[in-house]
């Protein structure tokens, strides 16, 4: 089960929580009491992030007043939802952010946060919260105990964007989490933190939380893993965007892959990886209605017939148009184009190709310069900016030709600067301007949904 940063945001969350763990305990019996994996208190991740780059330009004071901010927040969420053990947990909340204050003085003295480091700054908003959750559970009446993550999750050395190592995690994880479920003590742990194989706080990225989760189910053979959030599940469509969505009963592992990578904000795109290779499972369920169903996440999806299954949308894209006539009739000319992004590490969303030209898309533009100028070395390479991806996602695509023509319809007169079909056939992909995006996701929805 895994709490993000809305469902522990405040003592009433932390409160509705304790009431749906206690409820799954319950009904988990003699199958084993479930591991809980919370975030950090919400937005508490962003407020860590302004702290180390007030650090970085030397803003000592400032930062030092940003984090008592946070520490009272801490102090006041953990002192309503704590009784017996309260303060004991006090304590360990104000020992975390002491050592904190301590680092990011250092910090803004030598102007440098290194990736470790910021690491080492955003793993406690976990280690914290965590904290906290485990002390409130027992205190409640909830058998918990409060796990580190670091000493379970084993990644490597890529601080910020680390990669689980599964087969360590997995023999951790079943030494230290598997007996405490079957002797019914829910473990609790901090999501997105982990630890390099010489003990050096890391973390999976921005959204590892649903990751996290991932990992510990599929290390555990877990029954189910649940991601509790603010939200009744996967809609059809991003309710910033069409009014009034449908909530998504039940789709495939691919299909929420999809909608992942392509902008649906409920689930982190690499939470799917673990739970695809064990075959688990995924329910994405709202802490605010704890009794909605909810969206199953699962090897195959029920999409109803002649529909598809949702829409979702990546803005702030960028294409690049890379132009050549040594591509036609050349083999070994797309190797040396993709090389060119292998070695800015950048990844590519979209690709579409003619005789003589190759277009693509990026999100990541720190180092779009870099790109162009050794695109140049070989082709002509031009940029566009402010352009964005819309993604019709449905298993129906792959039986029924029909879907693709009532969707280009659906687009017409909204001006289209790239369409794609992937070769599983399980997804439309138009790439278009920004601007437009309001307006075509609407048509599309009205149209499927």
């Amino acid at each position: 089960m895994k709490f993000g940063g809305t469902s522990v945001a405040d003592s009433d969350a932390i409160e509705r929580l304790i009431a749906i763990v206690r409820q799954q305990t319950a009904a988990a019996g003699a199958s084993g009491a479930p591991v809980v994996v919370v975030s950090a208190l919400a937005r508490v991740t962003d407020a860590l992030v302004d702290v180390a780059r007030l650090a970085e330009e030397g803003e000592g004071e400032r930062a030092a007043s940003a984090l008592r901010a946070i520490v009272d927040r801490h102090i006041a969420v953990a002192t309503a939802v704590t009784a017996g053990s309260r303060a004991r947990v006090l304590d360990e909340v104000r020992r975390e952010f002491d050592e904190l204050v301590g680092l990011v003085h250092a910090l803004a003295v030598l102007r440098e946060v290194s990736p470790r480091s910021r690491d080492a700054v955003l793993a406690v908003g976990e280690v914290v919260s965590s904290r906290i959750v485990a002390a409130a559970l027992n205190d409640h009446g909830v058998r918990a105990e409060w796990i580190d993550a670091r000493s379970v999750l084993v990644t490597d050395a890529e601080h910020t964007s680390a990669a689980p190592d599964m087969d360590e995690t997995r023999a951790r994880a079943r030494a230290a989490l598997a007996p405490l479920s079957v002797g019914g003590t829910v473990a609790v742990l901090g999501g997105f933190i982990g630890a390099t194989e010489a003990g050096i706080t890391s973390t999976l990225g921005r959204g590892g939380s649903d990751y996290s989760a991932a990992i510990f189910g599929a290390s555990l053979d877990a029954g189910e893993i649940q991601i509790w959030t603010d939200v009744d599940g996967m809609l059809t469509a991003d309710p910033r965007i069409v009014p009034a969505p449908r909530l998504v009963p039940r789709l495939s592992f691919a299909e929420a892959s999809e909608l992942a990578y392509f902008g649906a904000k409920v689930l982190h795109p690499s939470t799917i990886l673990p739970a695809v290779a064990q075959n688990i499972p995924v329910r994405i369920l709202n802490s605010l209605r704890p009794d909605n169903t909810g969206t199953m996440i699962a090897a195959n999806g029920a999409p109803a017939a002649g529909q598809l299954t949702a829409i979702a949308c990546k803005r702030d894209v960028t294409v690049i148009d890379i132009t050549s006539t040594r591509m036609l009739m050349a083999h070994g000319f797309l190797r040396r184009l993709f090389e060119v992004f292998e070695r800015f590490r950048t990844a590519v969303d979209v690709v579409t190709t003619s005789e003589v030209s190759v277009s693509v898309t990026v999100d990541d533009t720190r180092r779009l310069d870099a790109i162009l100028d050794n695109l140049h070395h070989f082709a002509e390479a031009s940029c566009e900016r402010e352009m964005a991806i819309i993604c019709a996602v449905g298993e129906n695509l792959r039986s029924d030709p029909m879907l693709f023509g009532r969707a280009v319809t659906a687009l017409e007169r909204i001006p289209l600067r790239l369409v794609s079909q992937a070769a599983s056939r399980r997804n439309i992909t138009f790439v278009l301007r920004d601007a437009d995006v309001p307006h075509a996701m609407m048509r599309l929805h009205d149209t499927f949904f």
